[in-house]
């Protein structure tokens, strides 16, 4: 049974038009549902249709979400690099705003990887999460976490169990509102639950940064809109929130705070229809460095792993000669492990799988952690013995790590 596509834009409900941006084919059908032994016998590549909304100019899928786009799981969250980011923004977003004692709720909050964090400070910290067991690991660690998602504006938002209702002081949804197939509603939802005056940090992936750098691989399924500075000021002023700051993090990710405010008609100007062929073209060069690379390490009797399961991994596997050559894709997260990559089917293992079956080459395919990634390998799969090659993707680039 084919997918019904949408035509309406996610944000505003304008028309997408008849021409797509782009297509893009033989994709991975989501970066979570990754097939198990049994699984990978059906499991297909899809193609994905880019559109950019005649009205506000939003850039989105025109597909059904997945089907769990109500949850929030992170493999990335305790990495070194992520929570040094978050305790920064933590920091400056209770000065900024003064909340200290006061009640902040994460929307979408996983296991807790970031609420965690948030117990450091001196504020009250709530969560909620739709998935069950995501909910029972925060609460195993002590967090105030229960199952509830923002379905409606007139849902509330409330524990019984831990002594929580609105209103809540400020909120914070990190690099969950491009899943959402109706993000208005879950922000109005939101903002109903806030006090006046109440404030937010929100994040999402940046458009501006895969079209400057023509990141064709940060494209998935999973991530239905893909918002720049400033169709997410639009959404987020549309549905009665003023912006307060905008700033990019850790060079591939939109972050702002904002203040609860009255809702404004945001107007259909101000913006271009994008040219996306920097991406076609992108796609052909990634693909002809890797050809390049693979060619010479079989000429040279050498192997390939990945290092990060992660959408750009899966899109690039899928896409490129990787996912036929490789021996393996490594990743930390055990929820990955002893599965296969959707679209190419290259195996998940564990990163010690190394010393089982050692590569010649680790290709990291992880934006944001490729430093401490690199330092990993440079430490425990490195030595004498076997002088392993570190090559990652930075930005459009093929490119070998030769220093710490």
């Amino acid at each position: 049974m084919a997918e019904i596509r949408r035509e309406r834009c996610l944000a505003c409900g304008g028309k997408l038009g008849n021409q797509p941006l782009m297509q893009f084919d033989g994709m991975p059908a989501s970066a979570q549902d990754i097939p198990d032994a049994g699984e990978v016998k059906t499991d297909r590549g899809i193609s994905l249709n880019l559109y950019q909304c005649s009205d506000c100019g939003l850039v989105q899928f025109d597909c059904p979400p997945v089907a769990y786009y109500r949850d929030v799981i992170r493999s990335g969250g305790f990495t070194t690099t992520m929570v040094e980011l978050r305790r920064r923004q933590y920091r400056h977003l209770i000065d900024f705003c003064r909340l200290e004692g006061k009640k902040i709720l994460e929307a979408g909050c996983g296991r807790g990887e970031f609420l965690s964090v948030l117990r450091e400070f001196p504020v009250q910290a709530y969560g909620i999460e739709h998935r069950a067991d995501l909910v029972s690991m925060a609460q195993e660690q002590g967090l105030r976490v229960w199952r509830m998602f923002p379905e409606t504006e007139d849902t509330v938002l409330a524990s019984a169990d831990f002594d929580a209702a609105p209103p809540y002081d400020a909120f914070l949804s990190f690099n969950f509102l491009e899943h959402q197939p109706d993000p208005g509603t879950m922000l109005r939802c939101i903002r109903n639950n806030l006090s006046d005056g109440g404030v937010g940090l929100v994040t999402v992936p940046s458009l501006e940064y895969i079209l400057q750098y023509n990141g064709y691989y940060e494209l998935i399924r999973d991530h239905l809109a893909y918002y720049s500075f400033g169709t997410l000021r639009r959404l987020l002023e549309h549905n009665g929130f003023q912006v307060l700051e905008e700033e990019l993090v850790n060079r591939d990710t939109l972050s702002v705070i904002v203040r609860k405010a009255d809702f404004r008609e945001t107007g259909t100007s101000g913006f271009d229809r994008l040219d996306i062929s920097g991406l076609a073209a992108s796609r052909r060069d990634i693909s002809r460095d890797i050809d390049s690379l693979l060619e010479r390490l079989a000429k040279q009797g050498k192997t390939l792993a990945v290092w990060g399961a992660s959408h750009q991994g899966f899109t690039l596997a899928a896409t490129t000669g990787v996912g036929k050559t490789a021996r393996y894709i490594m990743d930390s997260a055990p929820f990955k492990q002893n599965r296969f990559a959707p679209a190419s089917h290259l195996p998940i293992v564990a990163p010690d799988h190394f010393y089982e079956e050692p590569v010649d080459a680790i290709l990291i395919v992880a934006p944001g952690y490729t430093d401490e990634i690199a330092g990993i390998i440079r430490q425990k799969y490195c030595g004498r013995e076997h002088a392993t090659e570190i090559w990652t993707l930075r930005s459009n680039k093929l490119e070998e790590i030769t220093e710490a």
